[in-house]
């Protein structure tokens, strides 16, 4: 038995509570917030609540066994995909399903290249699930991943998931379609690995789910078991810093407090433990690029949206120009992006709306907070409110004018992401998509990492094994 400290009420910082409290465990969690869950926040207004993180469910699997008692619902259809020409295509989780549907929406040719490439993309699933997704890893465990010619060949090192998508689908709604899981991890798509396309095989086979009183209630719940496992969790209290020589000795509080400990988990962003919580700053080997961040509209609206699905997309018809905006390149600035990819979440379930109303969750993809020439500084007056206007436009123009229905309107900016979650400019994703994350284990012995700055990544489920890994590194 051990006594070790959590930094962070997380998704991941609680699922590794849980499980190591549950393993035998003395755990302590310490969260600088009021509220367990980290970016899996809730915002309730006059009868609305939003889930203001993360909306979609995907690998359900993964938390069941956590022994949450959730009761996930399945989606159908998982996303619904507006494009430019005003096609819409409904996705499905069952493959042939949704080649009918791809085959009556764009015909018969793109059905057939996208079960190609579906094919492609399960051999990509199958080599990353056990080998990376659930395993700690390395420069040197990669390498030896290429004795497996098969799942070298399927991973694609060096191609990036917008030639992946060039190589088999013709039509170029479906390539945009496939560009939009890059976002997922909060990259751009054009430099994106190729074995990202893991990452719609994943959703779309496994489905996508939903929790009625919303997303919200994960957190919820994982308090509720890791406080009936034995964890001692601490609100409202702040981690100041990790004390350390060649091992962790413990943690010391804002308020002065050295609280001992044999092991350390953080979940924390990576960048903030290297830099602010250790002992001396060190460098942050294979830190990838920090993901996007997004700007997020709640509104409360009046009336019934019948031409939504659970999740609606909405494409631009110049999407490579939002990652130039997003993501610039040298000499330029970074901007809000003038024409985005609009995704609105809209719940059909009473516990997060009044009677005859309905609350949207709107998401743009931005550039993340700061003054850099890679940033915007999102706090500059007027710049919020002037770009909410805009979003709605941007949705009218797009066939869905919800101006005259809104009883309020919230807005979220990347600034208010980094300062309510401690994460770095805004960014979602903590570090964009890759296979070489920040590890699991830290600079010093005694110090693991979770969540989805490290490996595995960003997303709830990829979060949650991070705790797993972790957990069977401490044991």
């Amino acid at each position: 038995m051990r006594d070790i400290v959590v930094i962070g009420a997380g998704v991941g910082g609680m699922a590794a509570a849980l499980r190591l409290a549950s393993a035998g465990h003395r755990v302590t969690v310490f969260e600088r917030s009021a509220q367990p869950g980290g970016k899996l926040a809730v915002f309730e207004r006059d009868g609305y609540r939003f889930d203001t993180g993360p909306s979609l469910l995907t690998l359900p699997q993964v938390f069941e066994e956590l022994g949450l008692g959730l009761r996930p619902e399945p989606l159908d259809p998982v996303v619904r995909h507006v494009f430019p020409d005003g096609v819409v295509l409904d996705s499905s989780s069952v493959h042939e399903v949704f080649l009918e549907r791809i085959a009556t929406a764009l015909g018969g040719n793109a059905a057939a290249d996208w079960d190609q490439f579906w094919r492609r993309a399960a051999r990509i699933w199958r080599a990353s699930w056990d080998a990376v997704l659930q395993q700690p890893v390395t420069a040197a465990s990669l390498a030896r991943m290429s004795w497996r010619l098969g799942d070298l060949a399927a991973i694609a090192p060096g191609r990036s998931l917008r030639a992946l998508g060039r190589r088999h689908l013709r039509d170029p709604r479906l390539r945009m379609m496939l560009d939009r899981y890059a976002t997922y991890t909060g990259t751009d798509p054009r430099r994106a690995p190729a074995a990202l396309a893991a990452i719609p095989y994943a959703e779309l086979t496994h489905g996508g789910w939903y929790l009625p009183g919303g997303l919200g209630t994960i957190a919820t719940a994982l308090h509720a078991e890791s406080v009936a496992a034995g964890v001692r969790v601490n609100l409202g209290t702040e981690v100041a810093a990790i004390e350390a020589d060649t091992a962790v000795r413990g943690v010391r509080l804002t308020s002065g407090r050295f609280v001992p400990a044999d092991v350390v988990v953080s979940n924390v962003d990576a960048v903030s433990l290297y830099r602010d919580l250790l002992p001396a700053p060190k460098p942050l080997a294979r830190l990838a690029d920090r993901s996007l961040a997004g700007f997020v509209l709640l509104l409360g609206v009046r009336g019934r949206t019948p031409e939504l699905a659970h999740h609606t997309v909405f494409f631009p018809r110049d999407y490579d120009a939002e990652f130039d905006a997003i993501f610039p390149g040298p000499g330029r600035r970074a901007r809000p992006v003038p024409d985005p990819a609009v995704f609105v979440t809209r719940a059909d379930d009473p516990a997060v709306r009044p009677d005859g109303r309905e609350a949207w969750f709107v998401l743009v993809n931005a550039p993340r907070h700061g003054s850099a020439w890679s940033a915007v500084d999102w706090r500059r007056p007027g710049l919020a409110g002037a770009y909410a206007d805009h979003v709605l436009d941007v949705l009218a123009r797009r066939g869905l004018d919800v101006r005259d229905r809104l009883e309020f309107v919230e807005t979220r900016t990347p600034a208010d992401l980094a300062e309510a979650a401690a994460a770095p400019g805004g960014s979602i994703y903590g570090t964009a998509g890759g296979l070489l994350r920040p590890g699991n284990r830290g600079p010093v012995d005694g110090l693991f990492l979770v969540g989805g700055s490290v490996h595995p990544g960003g997303g709830l489920p990829m979060v949650a094994l991070s705790a797993k890994i972790v957990t069977r590194l401490i044991r």
